[in-house]
């Protein structure tokens, strides 16, 4: 830099220690600027067989990665001089250390308001840039130019370079004379891969290997060869309307790689074809139409081979070519066009709905497109609205329908005009819509009969006497306009009021004629009458009789009608409305008038044209009256009429039914007396069973003397029990077993070995009882001599022992009530002892948790409760409860 003094800068080295794989040697000095940016590079550490990874900074300012020494933040060097170390550790020694000294220099000096002082500054040296051009065949290495220092005067100085190649990537492109300063360049070089070198030069003292001038950075330009061609960029595809002229169709474009500054990338562009219908810019590249001869339906893709070509278009500068296609979008410049010059068609008379004819029409335009879509439209012949023309979707063709049928007595030829066009309108050309004539031809048919007019009406007065002509319903025959030969028949007469001659058509009354009836719509009634010709071909019409009306209908007034009391006892009235079915003028405005004998009691007032007001003269009690009255037509028609007027409470204009006693039916009247009869019945069920008594059943004398139980043949003997069983029916029983009876007894291990202990609450040994008994049902039954002898401790013989009667019945009653439960509980389940009676089981298996259940189950320790343990979860939280309390 020209404003950067020279600094001597003394370095010393201190090694601290060598690590055998990795070592730092001497220390790094490196010129900075005076604020060092954040990212700059400061210097690049040399560390033999050190992995990068391995290097950390003594500074937290700076950072080491890949080997060069990198400012974190923003460092300020208004000192001059800063100094850190570097240190390299692996895993194969103690490691090794070097120090970085970083000096400005030339440090700005400021005064005490730290505003920076002006110096006299001396010329810095700075060779100018050198330029290399690129693709140079050599020989290398090839001489640049010479580095001199000004310090070189007075100074024997070595030369050193670094940078971006020679040090950095790519390698070894430049050398440098350390003695003399010569710059050699080893390669070719490549503009398009580099433009610019920047290389830094030091100029260090050869003895004492210090910086005798501050480093310069040389730039090596590499200058431009016309070495790359232009090459056309993206796709060369557009479209254009045809006969468009002088209209823009696209723009290419084309790059080069040489330098952008001079002539080898400045493009000229050309259209190869000299008979092509485009042209292009030769500078923008910019590609339009020539003239309007582009037609579509002709050629639809057009080929335009271009050149683009360096050095301004110059004949010596490089090109390349490309292929721009062209395709022509379509315009409606074609119209549809006929087959041929006309058509023809024919139809028999009377029949519609039917396809006549299929109208092919070419268009050149392109294809399924609003351009080539066809639409037709009649503009002649269809005054009366007889056809209709549509397109077909698929084959773009007319199809020609017939909807109303034509008949060949009134016209025998029809000539249309169909006129063909596009849904798109014309455009580009002066052509106009065709039009083609299309003649049909109508073909005669033996009709039948045919009624002139098919609608007839005849007016007839109602209730015409039978008999009366009504008139004549002729048919003609369409061909020779004549009746001759047609009979008549009556199709439809739902009333049968009319006659139809056969031979003339001439229409009578049959039958009384009402215009009054549900038959009549609007005065008018409908016959319907078939004419048959000679060949059996009918034709049918309608005869509408006009009915007109009569005075046949008087006034009605309704049969019953409420009248409503009035609550503050005033009089009431109800309004009477007369309908009368005949039309005017024979029905309203009618007269009411009341009949003398129900004046006194009533008044007729005219509300009306068709009603009147009935009104009490006096207060009338509750109930229904008949009032009798005439009322007339216009015409003075009229007769007598009853109404029944009911006088009541009403709501809503219906009367209140009133609260009354209940009267009941026959039904209601048995339905009161049934329940007596059954109490009656049931008192003499019961007088005749307690009078009957039944007869005595003698038993057999058992020798139960004094016995409380009689013998039962209903239930099996009992299974063998244990005789710990015995004590059920005594005081004992609650301290002999304490579990279930039913387990007891069905798990016999549990009885295996048990005895008789006690009889009753007694011990045995109180009886002189010892030995075990084993068939308590042959005991009980009276074989007792079968046990040998002795029963009782003294020597006294068994039959001793029951000598009182009294312990017999006692044994015999122990007897018959173990058999009955034993019985009963082999019967029943478990579920009814299970949550308040212990189960007994015959085998639990050896270490039974729960232990034994037998007889001795109860036997411990009182205060111990590890049963609870093995007890379900309610159990155990009412354990826990006893045991805090």
């Amino acid at each position: 830099m020209a404003n950067v003094l020279i600094f001597t800068i003394f370095l010393a080295v201190l090694m601290k220690s060598c690590v055998e794989s990795c070592s730092l040697r001497g220390s790094l000095n490196a010129l900075v600027p005076q604020t060092i940016p954040v990212g700059y590079r400061v210097a690049q550490v040399k560390a033999a067989d050190c992995d990068p990874s391995s290097l950390r900074s003594g500074d937290p300012s700076f950072t080491i990665r890949d080997g060069a020494i990198i400012a974190l933040v923003s460092v300020s060097m208004a000192s001059g001089e800063r100094t850190f170390s570097v240190r390299a550790q692996d895993n194969s020694g103690p490691g090794s250390e070097m120090e970085v000294h970083l000096v400005c220099p030339n440090p700005v000096q400021t005064n005490r308001k730290r505003q920076e002082l002006l110096r006299r500054r001396k010329r810095n040296w700075q060779p100018p840039p050198f330029n290399i051009l690129e693709n140079d065949a050599g020989p290398f290495p090839k001489y640049v130019e010479t580095i001199v220092s000004d310090s070189s005067v007075n100074y024997s100085v070595s030369y050193w370079i670094s940078g971006k190649g020679v040090d950095e990537y790519p390698y070894d492109i430049f050398q440098l004379n350390k003695d003399t300063g010569a710059l050699y360049v080893n390669n070719p070089l490549d503009r398009e891969n580099i433009a610019v070198y920047t290389l830094q030069v030091t100029a260090k003292d050869k003895a004492s290997g210090q910086l005798r001038d501050r480093p310069v950075y040389i730039n090596v330009n590499v200058d431009d060869q016309n070495d790359n061609a232009p090459t056309f960029v993206g796709l060369q595809d557009f479209t254009v309307q045809e006969q468009a002229k002088g209209i823009i169709v696209g723009k290419v474009q084309a790059t080069d790689k040489d330098d952008p500054n001079t002539d080898h990338a400045r493009v000229r562009y050309k259209i190869l074809d000299a008979n092509s219908n485009f042209v292009i810019d030769p500078i923008t590249g910019v590609l339009t139409t020539k003239g309007d001869t582009l037609d579509r339906e002709t050629q639809d893709k057009y080929f335009v081979l271009m050149e683009c070509r360096d050095m301004k278009g110059a004949p010596n500068g490089l090109f390349s070519t490309a292929t721009a296609t062209v395709t022509l979008s379509d315009i409606n410049d074609n119209p549809p066009t006929f087959t041929k010059g006309y058509y023809t068609a024919s139809i028999a008379e009377n029949e519609k709905d039917k396809l006549l004819l299929r109208i092919p029409v070419e268009d050149k335009d392109l294809i399924n497109t609003p351009n080539w879509f066809s639409k037709f439209v009649i503009t002649k012949g269809n005054e009366n609205d007889n056809f209709r023309i549509d397109r077909d979707l698929k084959t773009n063709e007319g199809l020609l329908y017939i909807i109303k049928p034509l008949d060949y007595e009134t016209t025998k030829n029809v000539n249309l005009q169909i006129m063909v066009r596009n849904e798109a309108e014309l455009n580009g050309t002066s052509a106009q819509w065709q039009t083609a004539p299309v003649n049909i031809s109508v073909i005669d048919v033996d009709e039948g009969p045919e009624f002139i007019p098919p609608i007839l009406r005849f007016p007839v007065k109602e209730n015409t006497p039978n008999g009366t002509i009504i008139g004549t319903y002729l048919a003609l025959d369409p061909e020779t306009k004549k009746s001759d030969g047609i009979t008549y028949y009556k199709l439809y007469d739902p009333g049968m009021w009319v006659n139809v001659d056969k031979n003339t058509g001439q229409l009578k009354v049959a039958n009384t004629i009402d215009r009054e009836s549900s038959l009549v719509q609007d005065g008018m009634y409908n016959i319907t009458v078939r004419a048959v010709d000679s060949t059996n071909k009918a034709g049918i019409g309608t005869a509408i009789l006009v009915i007109e009306d009569v005075n046949d209908n008087q006034p009605v007034i309704p049969p019953n009608l409420v009248l409503c009391e009035d609550k503050t006892d005033q009089l009431s009235s109800v309004l009477v409305t007369a309908e009368d079915k005949d039309l005017n003028p024979f029905s309203s405005p009618f007269t009411f008038q009341l009949l003398p004998e129900f004046k006194d009691n009533w008044s007729l007032e005219p509300s009306n044209a068709t009603s009147a007001k009935l009104k009490q003269v006096k207060k009338l009690p509750t109930g229904v009256y008949d009032v009798s009255m005439v009322v007339k037509d216009l015409q003075g028609y009229g007769e007598k009429q009853t109404t029944k007027v009911t006088i009541c409470q009403c709501q809503n204009g219906v009367c209140v039914a009133k609260k009354s006693a209940v009267s009941l039916g026959p039904m209601g009247a048995l339905a009161l007396f049934l329940p007596l009869l059954l109490l009656l019945l049931l008192f003499l069920a019961l007088a005749f069973l307690c009078k009957t008594k039944g007869e005595k059943v003698e038993l057999e004398d058992m020798g139960y003397g004094a016995g409380i139980l009689l013998p039962s043949n209903t239930e099996a003997p009992g299974d063998e029990v244990d005789s710990t069983l015995m004590n059920a029916p005594f005081t004992g029983i609650d301290q002999g077993a304490k579990g279930s009876i039913k387990g007891s007894i069905q798990n016999t291990a549990w009885l295996g070995n048990k005895s008789m202990s006690t009889i009753g609450g007694h011990s045995m040994h109180d009886f002189g009882y010892q030995q075990t008994m084993t068939n308590f049902q042959d005991f009980s039954s009276g074989q007792y001599d079968q046990y040998g002898g002795q029963l009782l401790g003294n020597g006294t013989d068994s039959r001793h022992f029951f000598q009182d009667a009294s312990y017999l019945e006692t044994c015999r009653t122990n007897e018959l009530l173990l058999q009955q439960k034993v019985y009963t509980l082999g019967t029943e389940g478990d579920e009814r002892y299970a949550e308040d009676i212990v189960h007994a089981y015959g085998y639990e298996g050896a270490g039974s948790d729960a232990g034994s259940v037998g007889c001795c189950s109860q036997i411990g320790d009182p205060s111990n409760l590890d049963f609870l343990n093995t007890l379900g979860p309610k159990f155990k939280t009412l354990a826990d409860v006893c045991t805090k309390s």
